[in-house]
């Protein structure tokens, strides 16, 4: 997949429209997907604390282990393909491709798992032979982007990402070694930097633009042919100082929650779009009835999003 002018194309210039389907919850447990009561546990480290707590580290570890395997599979992969759907988007914790800064045996420097490239490896598998494109969205970042603990795992007790380089670093790295893996692969669909971030930041995310330049950096060392997402801060719908792009492949992601499906209550983002000679994607929505879904569905169809 390419971004040309304001369309996302495929490797004959043929435009796509994404219509995809991410597996909330999988490697990422929110607590709030799982109706948990009273609010205690709702970032994924908590619900590990509470486990713990309950049957043993062991037991903790073998359910996790138990949850990836299973919770997504390739059974549900064939079952989208058949029901239309053409992209995956994958919430990617960071934890299942390297150690958090605390454990690394050395400060500053990386300890890579296999976990995580081996299930994005399957989902791969899985997708190609429905020609089904893979997009990698990294949910939970090292410290925590968002100051919502359930959907990036941040935990206040610890440096997030924005209060700490080794953080950034980390997350500059990872982003480069996904890029070198995947450099080659035409599923792959794109790179989601950040998902949702929502901090408040000085000078109009001036820090989230310098981080989201160094990651396109570090990707564009070795990878020239995957477009870049870009999410805005405020829950992906913030783009004050995100534009205008600063790659030739990269693709402006909002997402879309709690709003009335008229072009008006997007207006804003197809501003950007034309303003900017940019795709758009709206990479996220939920929480909502199946009406809403098929109007929106609908209305975004019409205008190529």
């Amino acid at each position: 997949l390419k971004a040309d002018g304001q369309k996302i194309v495929d490797g004959n210039g043929n435009e796509v429209l994404l219509r995809g389907y991410a597996p909330g919850g999988w490697l990422l447990i929110e607590g709030y997907m799982m109706h948990e009561s009273g609010g205690s546990v709702g970032a994924q480290h908590e619900i590990k604390e509470k486990l713990v707590e309950l049957m043993g580290t062991d037991k903790t570890e073998e359910f996790f282990k138990k949850w990836r395997e299973n919770h997504f599979t390739k059974r549900d992969v064939d079952s989208l393909a058949s029901w239309g759907f053409n992209s995956i988007r994958v919430p990617l914790h960071y934890n299942l491709f390297t150690l958090p800064i605390q454990d690394e045996p050395v400060s500053g420097e990386n300890t890579w798992l296999d976990e995580g490239f081996n299930i994005i490896d399957n989902v791969l598998d899985w997708a190609k032979p429905h020609k089904m494109y893979v997009i990698l969205d990294l949910h939970a970042a090292p410290g925590g982007q968002g100051a919502n603990a359930a959907i990036s795992d941040y935990n206040s007790d610890l440096p997030s990402l924005w209060e700490s380089e080794l953080n950034k670093n980390k997350t500059i790295a990872l982003w480069k070694k996904l890029a070198e893996r995947y450099k080659d692969e035409e599923w792959i669909g794109g790179y989601d930097l950040l998902n949702e971030v929502n901090w408040e930041m000085e000078n109009d995310n001036e820090e989230l633009l310098n981080l989201y330049k160094d990651i396109t950096t570090e990707i564009r060392a070795v990878d020239s042919n995957h477009i870049i997402f870009i999410e805005g801060n405020g829950f992906a719908n913030d783009f004050n100082g995100l534009t205008p792009p600063w790659d030739n492949n990269m693709v402006y992601s909002f997402h879309k929650y709690w709003s009335e499906n008229t072009t008006e209550s997007i207006q804003w983002v197809l501003d950007i779009r034309e303003e900017n000679n940019v795709p758009l994607w709206m990479g996220e929505a939920g929480e909502n009835s199946n009406q809403w879904f098929t109007e929106a569905i609908e209305s975004l169809s019409l205008i190529h999003i």
